[in-house]
């Protein structure tokens, strides 16, 4: 993409009317231009070479090839910032993830039913603004094996064992489903109880949840209102509701609300940071990883004003480096660090005496 020139946009949809739907939208504004359309994947790779689009729609449920098949192939040949566009089925929540690890930017609730497009609009531009920023990668082989377990040090007396204080804040948006896969699933059990808001529609956050459960060493759900977050739990925003934490009877609680977007967002990372219990800001871990616009920044700074240790991802291992340089540049993030460097960070941090002096 050239500065100054809209973001050029191919379609793909078996749906006409979906097709027009997201064209019109897109075309709404001016910094995007749908420069083209395709009800197939086969008609898509020739507009693809045609075109050179620089962000891709692309339907999952399509004639002669399923949109999984062409992604994979799109990743391997020809890697383009690609928004998945899924119905919403139990059975694809579980492809919409896929998708993500096979390099999908980020993935929207396609509209129909009761699913309102004037809802998915805005969404829709955010995420393809975002996805021409982000940078594509090739996704790992099917058949990687999980990554090793970062070793827990022996837990020092009176502190992530015994404190029921600690806890870890976790945020991130566009990039951010696979970059938690990565840090989550390299942490071992036992360590402080984890909150996570990923910025994701509603009807994604469960699977998201669910799939993190299968692949990592602790428990991890989606969050329901009244949650008791113990050593060896983390929980994920649900979709288009706030997360928040509550110190109340000597442990934290997840309280809920669907109270208004901050940042666009709903969960937005800033009101979870921003709950957190002004006195426990010494025993907390939070980080920002990879996403589009400010979210977190402000409540990242709170916290570490509060003593909290805190970082974000580097620019180098972010699909889109937007958070992750705003929690940076207002003085938030303590640290920057890259993705694969983050889980030994969590666990050093986890079981030692002290956390952080945070600023003045």
């Amino acid at each position: 993409m050239i500065a100054n020139k809209p973001i050029r946009v191919l379609v793909v949809d078996d749906s006409a009317v979906v097709r027009r739907l997201v064209s019109d939208a897109l075309n709404a504004d001016p910094a995007i231009e749908v420069v083209g359309t395709a009800s197939d994947p086969f008609m898509a790779k020739e507009r693809i070479v045609a075109l050179s689009p620089d962000v891709i729609t692309l339907d999952l449920e399509m004639p002669r090839m399923d949109g999984l098949t062409f992604l994979g192939i799109l990743m391997r040949e020809r890697p383009t910032p690609t928004i998945v566009m899924s119905s919403l089925t139990q059975e694809n929540s579980a492809h919409a993830l896929e998708a993500l690890r096979l390099g999908a930017v980020d993935v929207l609730a396609k509209p129909g039913g009761s699913y309102s497009f004037g809802d998915l609009g805005p969404r829709l531009l955010h995420a393809v603004k975002a996805a021409a920023r982000a940078r594509v990668r090739a996704a790992a082989p099917v058949a990687t094996p999980p990554p090793a377990v970062v070793p827990m040090a022996r837990p020092v007396a009176g502190t992530a064992g015994a404190d029921a204080r600690r806890l870890i804040l976790l945020g991130a948006s566009t990039g951010g489903t696979e970059a938690l896969r990565e840090v989550l699933t390299r942490l071992p059990d036992g360590l402080p109880p984890i909150a996570i808001v990923q910025h994701i529609p509603a009807q994604f956050s469960r699977a998201f949840a669910e799939r993190l459960d299968g692949l990592c060493a602790f428990r991890v759900k989606e969050a329901a209102e009244g949650d008791v977050l113990r050593p060896g739990l983390a929980v994920v925003a649900p979709g288009n509701f706030h997360l928040l934490v509550r110190w109340t009877g000597g442990c934290y609680r997840v309280e809920l609300n669907e109270g208004p977007q901050v940042w666009h967002q709903r969960p937005a990372v800033d009101v979870m940071f921003k709950s957190a219990p002004e006195s426990h800001g010494p025993h907390i871990i939070a980080g920002v990883l990879t996403g589009m616009g400010k979210d977190g920044a402000e409540g990242l700074v709170r916290l570490r004003r509060l003593g909290a240790a805190t970082f974000a991802q580097d620019e180098a291992t972010s699909v889109v480096y937007g958070m992750p340089r705003e929690a940076w540049e207002q003085g938030g993030a303590e640290r920057q660090l890259p993705l694969e460097a983050m889980a030994e960070h969590i666990v050093r941090l986890a079981t030692s005496r002290s956390l952080s002096h945070g600023i003045a």
